[in-house]
């Protein structure tokens, strides 16, 4: 089967909840293409072991892993050896283990491209060029040009439509749930995310 005609999963900013993701993947069908909107890393507890398994993945043909601004701020200091200190993937992988996985995220890519629909971290310039930090000129502007768009970066209570936006960050790490959504179906998967005391302004449990 063409993997454009397979059922795909876009799943929201995981941020090293393992233990969710490991949940919500038992839930998703095995057949099924996931796409990971970017930001595996960084802010959880388990971050290295999050990373393995959503490599793995990738490896075995079964998922897509997009490019977020949390890698791409890894991959600078990387390269520059400036700010490194202020990296949670970098304390938990120790220097070592993150220079060998610098050019595993040097090609993650940054859209997927389904049939009407897209996949990236935060949205689309002005210029149409992805960009993995954009919100409300995004939001505000978009025009269509790239069907339906499926983004993460900004938790929301629950995964939610701004016209041709779907918006499925659903704050996994801050007590929020961890979100999976279909673009061909529109059906939406949820687990409990990450139990923790950093309680984000307006995200909540599943």
């Amino acid at each position: 089967m063409n993997l454009r005609s397979r059922r795909h999963w876009v799943i929201g900013d995981v941020h090293g909840c393992h233990r969710p993701l490991c949940h919500l993947l038992a839930t998703l069908p095995p057949n099924d293409h996931l796409v990971f909107c970017g930001d595996v890393i960084n802010r959880g507890e388990a971050i290295p072991a999050t990373m393995n398994l959503v490599w793995d993945l990738v490896q075995a043909g079964r998922a897509t892993w997009l490019r977020g601004n949390h890698e791409q701020d890894l991959i600078d200091a990387l390269d520059s050896r400036d700010g490194l200190s202020q990296h949670a993937t970098y304390a938990q992988l120790g220097d070592s283990s993150a220079r060998q996985w610098l050019p595993r995220l040097q090609q993650l890519p940054l859209v997927y491209r389904g049939d009407g629909w897209c996949a990236t971290h935060a949205g689309f310039d002005a210029a149409g060029q992805p960009d993995l930090s954009i919100r409300d000129p995004f939001w505000e502007a978009y025009d269509g040009r790239f069907g339906q768009v499926v983004v993460g970066h900004t938790p929301r209570p629950q995964v939610e439509r701004l016209g041709e936006i779907v918006l499925i960050d659903t704050g996994a790490v801050y007590g929020g749930c961890l979100s999976a959504y279909c673009p061909q179906t529109d059906a939406v998967v949820q687990v409990e995310g990450a139990a923790t005391d950093a309680v984000l302004a307006g995200v909540g449990p599943c």
